[in-house]
């Protein structure tokens, strides 16, 4: 018998093909599709005559006939169908198009009543509806419940092989037979008290809402629950941690005294402070869990091989964790080089390589050997990606892991580490992505935060000018002197979209390729470019037309990482001018001799992203520049840049860039699984607030959920979706 957990393909209309395109999307059962919800609303609702909608030309139109003639043809070069309509009611006729939906010819036939949505444009023969959504109707003018037409129809994220007129043709009959099966989830006092639509009207209302109020009253209902879940999820590992047993560290103020006096620089007032608050939560039993916030250069490092020294003279060990090879290389050097005075074992594990540097000396060792000193307790810091917590790394006596840019650790990647150990390591980990106030309360509420807010005092504001394509030569003119004078020039190069997305772009802005409704044209091959093939153009272009005198040299990301990393030691000995880059590749080794950060397509980045580009110059006492080069001036983008160029708060441009592009663009649902409704929840503060706060209250008079077993099993199936990174 069919149910909520029935699996999707055992659903007519679905089966095994279908099943297989919507595990894509997380659907494996029925209740899944009927969470699925749309991701935006066409307002087809008002039905209009025909000789009305002959007055909207370029706009949507609702109106409901009889097909008179129907036939598919072949576009001039026989790629395409196209099949053509002639429709009327009592007011008028309008022809109808549609373009490679040959099956439309079997399924609509002339003396047809059909109900049309979609945009009026003007063709060689006049005025037509151009691709509009249809449906067979009884009679026009008749009360009919539609589905594709006729209403607010939903529209949902498709992929390939999965349409929203599907999805509305799958799910809403299992809304009318499973709908009333769905179990309140929300506790009735939450509901009462914000007086939420109950969760069966909700679904309903998102899928097939009555009015656009009654579909923004079903959001609010499921943007605070889905909120509410996360909120719940991570305080109740808050919880679970807190049960756990820590290494206590004590402080030797001392040490850190001499630690700080050896330093060819002094702290800020900013470090100080964290470093404070770190060194007190090592002293407790309790396992520490902090996020480091600190802009690109603000000294996070330092502050924590203060930690990791403190651990050391406490007899336990340290993981330094890094996302990629050439930033743990980087690791390692910073560390060896600001503890060589004070007897502290170092290793670097990195792919097939290890290091080891002790008694002031780096010495190559084997893999084997490296684990076996790791084991026995002979390496204070081990330093390295995530393969530090792979099958076959054991510490002796770990307590205390460290992780740069991956925030996130939990539970049980901590146990994986101490391998069912009495006490679980403590966790520093650090950023310079600024994190917006929502996104803290929400995915890191469990984690506290310390945020070093000020840069070394030696340090110029960078200056950071917008571009236009007319003052290309003096930027250009200007860059050659400052490489004249030993400077360093970094040139970041946007990542180029993929065919299909082009591709679908131009359709979007010109029509089909071939038809005697849309006539224009356009050059496919441009439509493919790919990433590497792009950036070496951009490289032949600066170093043979540009820039022909200096040295230029190019990182992407099909490189491999020693490959990498040479380009990177050249580039910051001096021994390359101009290092050209795509964004996706780690340009984040300290270069103070570079200046010049210059940045093609910057309208094509997030404000955040800009920013962290912009930190990688202005990293020593001298005068540091950021360019950004611009080949779209509308207003939007010209209100972002001039953001940046304004301020150098990285966490001021972090909440703009989330008032801005939305939290979707800024954390993709993909990095971490949560829903839609989530997301566009991280926006409200004042939502987050009051989600943190139920889910505070609720977990302090029942933190197991004993007394609301449907959220229990919700915030469980939620847990299998979700994943923080």
């Amino acid at each position: 018998m069919i149910s909520l957990s029935t699996p999707i393909q055992e659903i007519p209309r679905v089966g095994v093909a279908y099943s297989k395109k919507l595990k894509k999307f997380g659907i494996k059962t029925v209740q899944d599709l009927l969470f699925y919800f749309p991701a935006r609303y066409d307002d087809f609702s008002e039905i209009i005559s025909i000789s009305q909608a002959r007055n909207k030309l370029g706009e949507v139109a609702c109106v409901q006939g009889e097909i008179i003639e129907i036939e598919t043809t072949k576009s001039i070069y026989g790629r395409m169908a196209i099949t053509k309509a002639l429709v009327q009611d009592l007011t008028a006729q309008i022809y109808v198009v549609w373009f490679n939906q040959p099956y439309l010819e079997k399924s609509l036939k002339e003396n047809d009543f059909i109900c049309l949505a979609g945009k009026i444009s003007l063709g060689k023969e006049g005025l037509y509806f151009n691709s509009p959504a249809y449906e067979r109707i009884n009679e026009i003018g008749e009360n009919e419940e539609l589905t594709h037409t006729g209403r607010i129809v939903p529209v949902y994220s498709e992929t390939r092989g999965i349409t929203s007129r599907w999805l509305r043709y799958v799910i809403k009959p299992l809304l009318y037979r499973f709908c009333d099966q769905i179990q309140e989830s929300l506790p009735k006092e939450i509901i009462k008290k914000y007086k939420f639509l109950p969760i069966q009207e909700a679904v309903w209302q998102l899928h097939f809402p009555d009015s656009f109020e009654h579909a923004d009253a079903a959001k609010a209902r499921f943007s605070f629950e889905e909120l509410f879940l996360i909120q719940l999820n991570v305080l109740k590992e808050k919880i679970k941690l807190m049960l756990k047993k820590a290494p206590a560290c004590p402080m030797d103020a001392e040490l850190m005294k001499n630690f700080t006096d050896s330093l060819a620089f002094k702290l800020t007032d900013s470090q100080k402070k964290c470093a404070f608050a770190i060194l007190k939560d090592l002293e407790k039993t309790v396992p520490m869990s902090r996020l480091l916030e600190g802009d690109v250069g603000s000294g996070k490092t330092i502050v924590a091989t203060m930690a990791a020294l403190s651990v050391i003279k406490n007899n336990h060990q340290v993981a330094f964790m890094a996302p990629t090879e050439i930033l743990a290389k980087q690791h390692f050097r910073t560390v060896t080089e600001s503890l060589k005075n004070f007897d502290v074992r170092v290793g670097l594990m990195t792919g097939k390589d290890a290091r080891i540097f002790k008694d002031g000396e780096t010495t190559e060792v084997s893999k084997k050997s490296f684990l076996g000193d790791l084991e026995n307790g002979q390496l204070d810091i081990a330093i390295g990606t995530h393969s530090l917590i792979q099958k076959g790394v054991e510490f002796k006596d770990l307590a205390l892991v460290i992780l740069d840019e991956q925030h996130r650790f939990g539970v049980e990647q901590r146990d994986h580490l101490i391998k069912g150990k009495k006490s679980v390591p403590h966790l520093l980990s650090m950023t310079a992505t600024p994190i917006p106030r929502t996104l803290a309360l929400t995915v890191y509420g469990d984690l506290d935060l310390s945020l070093i807010d000020e840069m070394p005092k030696n340090r110029k504001k960078i200056k950071t000018i917008i571009v236009e394509p007319s003052q290309r030569k003096d930027a250009y003119e200007f860059i050659k002197k400052e490489v004249a004078g030993g400077k360093g020039v970094f040139v970041i190069f946007p990542k180029i979209d993929s065919q299909a997305t082009k591709l679908k772009e131009a359709i979007e802005k010109h029509g089909p390729m071939t038809g005697s409704f849309v006539p224009q044209h356009y050059d496919l091959k441009s439509l493919g470019i790919n990433e590497v093939k792009a950036l070496k153009e951009e490289y032949e272009k600066l170093s043979k037309e540009v820039f022909p005198d200096l040295r230029i040299t190019m990182l992407h990301g099909k490189m491999k990482a020693p490959e990498k990393e040479r380009i990177m030691l050249d580039f910051k000995k001096g021994e390359i001018d101009i290092l050209l880059s795509t964004s996706v590749v780690e340009v984040g080794v300290d270069v103070p001799r570079a200046t010049i950060m210059m940045i093609e397509g910057a309208e094509r980045f997030g404000l955040s992203q800009l920013h962290q580009f912009r930190g990688r110059v202005g990293r020593s006492d001298m005068q540091s520049y950021c360019f950004l080069f611009t080949t779209d001036p509308s207003m939007l983008n010209r209100k972002r840049l001039k953001a940046l160029v304004e301020s150098d708060n990285g966490f001021t441009l972090a909440e703009k860039d989330l008032e801005i592009r939305g939290p979707g663009s800024l954390y993709g649902t993909q990095q971490w699984g949560i829903p839609d409704m989530a997301m566009q929840g991280l926006s409200n503060v004042f939502l987050v607030e009051k989600t943190r706060a139920a889910a505070k209250e609720l977990l302090e008079k029942d933190p197991e959920l004993k007394n609301y077993p449907e959220l229990k099993e919700r915030l469980k199936q939620f847990q299998t979706r979700i994943h923080f990174e």
